[in-house]
């Protein structure tokens, strides 16, 4: 079905039209309005309501230009923005917890692809066969790749284990569909944290210095922007992305030529490097004068950029594609169950907070794109630590998704 809207600028007005919607009611003294916010979190109507139109054929998620434009220039800038105001090592003195819950994550991915085959093989072996390039479980292992690192990790799988290209397509539906459903359910999760850490018994005191220490600051310095505050800050934010741009365009390839082996890290991704530049650039930035641009509103910016990524990444969401493969759509749901009990199970254990089992997982998941956001569903300035846990993401992602490829292929019928 061709979409009702092809024209990109007429999307993005919807989009923004969608965001003040949003703003505005969430923040309105109507008692209705405030009883629906109360258990429907806004920064996740901001997600679901671009998907819902998305799948009523409005408009195409999958031919729109937004959603790169968002994820290359206005998530960098967004980075840089967020950063400012950030006090690292508050951030490195969340501890130990936030990286287990993240390996945690890993380890319910790797586990859970071999899983989902196997209990399908008992009730459904047809669902997971296929001999050749067309073995289900070799798509699998691209969804692998991309649940535990990124873009990059799963075209790596693709070539390593041969996919059949149809069913690398139908991997990916499965990959976004199920990954976004999770993504939902974090966001409506960040929205009652308070309730989930107490099943926890997790201690959430050093995610709450953190985010106090940086509103204190934010505080302090608060004055009231002029046209030369908001130029600079914009200046700031785009400015470091057009150096992560630049430094990637001549990282990834002088990579690629040189040390092509690489690849495996996800080093030779220009996406990989322009996330890191631009994190890197905020965070030194943090430490210079530039960090008083939070004093007009740097951090408002940078979460307005965020918030249109969102949208962006909603639109993205078919919900009607489990139509069409909905045996495969029901392993990657039985996958991502997996991976969620392991780490709901980890973080019960260790007593961590909902913050660090959520960013943990989208981590994981969703990569850089999407991990900051679900951090800053908690607080905006927590952002940069998604964006910490994702580039770790990057790095294991091959090595993680090739070890569930062998496991996956063993126990395949």
């Amino acid at each position: 079905m061709n979409p009702l809207i092809t024209n990109d600028a007429i999307v993005l007005g919807i989009l923004m039209a969608i965001l003040a919607f949003v703003f505005q009611t969430s923040h309105s003294d109507n008692p209705r309005w405030k009883k629906f916010y109360k258990y429907v979190p806004s920064l996740l109507l901001c997600y679901f309501i671009p998907a819902v139109l998305n799948s009523l054929g409005v408009f195409s998620g999958e031919e729109s230009n937004l959603y790169f434009v968002s994820s290359r220039y206005l998530l960098p800038a967004s980075l840089v923005l967020l950063t400012l105001s950030i006090d690292l090592k508050e951030i490195m003195g969340l501890g130990r917890k936030a990286v287990i819950m993240f390996l945690a994550g890993t380890v319910g991915i790797i586990l859970g692809g071999p899983i989902a085959i196997l209990i399908f093989s008992v009730f459904a072996p047809d669902v997971v066969g296929g001999t050749g390039p067309e073995a289900v479980w070799r798509g699998l292992t691209t969804v692998a790749g991309s649940w535990i690192g990124g873009a990059a990790n799963q075209t790596a799988m693709k070539e390593v284990f041969e996919v059949d290209d149809n069913l690398f397509t139908a991997m990916i539906a499965v990959d976004v569909l199920v990954a976004n459903v999770w993504m939902a359910f974090l966001l409506y999760g960040a929205g009652i944290s308070e309730r989930i850490d107490a099943w926890f018994k997790g201690d959430a005191s050093a995610i709450t210095r953190v985010r106090k220490s940086i509103e204190d600051y934010r505080a302090s310095i608060a004055t009231i922007p002029s046209l030369t505050d908001v130029t600079t800050v914009l200046a700031v934010g785009f400015g470091v992305t057009a150096l992560a741009h630049a430094g990637s365009g001549f990282i990834a390839p002088w990579i690629t030529a040189n040390a092509p082996g690489l690849a495996k890290y996800s080093l030779t991704s220009p996406f990989f490097w322009i996330v890191v530049i631009a994190t890197t650039g905020g965070l030194i930035l943090s430490f210079t004068k530039v960090r008083a641009l939070e004093g007009v509103g740097a951090s408002r910016y940078g979460s307005l950029l965020l918030y249109v990524l969102v949208a962006s990444i909603g639109m993205r969401m078919d919900i009607g594609a489990v139509v069409d493969s909905p045996q495969l759509f029901m392993v990657g749901g039985v996958w991502m169950l997996v991976h969620v009990t392991i780490l709901l199970s980890v973080g019960k254990l260790i007593k961590a907070p909902f913050f660090f089992v959520a960013v943990g997982s989208q981590a994981n998941i969703g990569g850089a794109a999407s991990a900051p956001i679900v951090a800053s569903a908690f607080h905006p300035a927590l952002a940069p630590v998604g964006v910490l846990l994702a580039v770790l993401g990057y790095a294991l992602g091959t090595y993680g998704a090739w070890l569930c490829g062998i496991i996956m292929q063993a126990v395949a019928p």
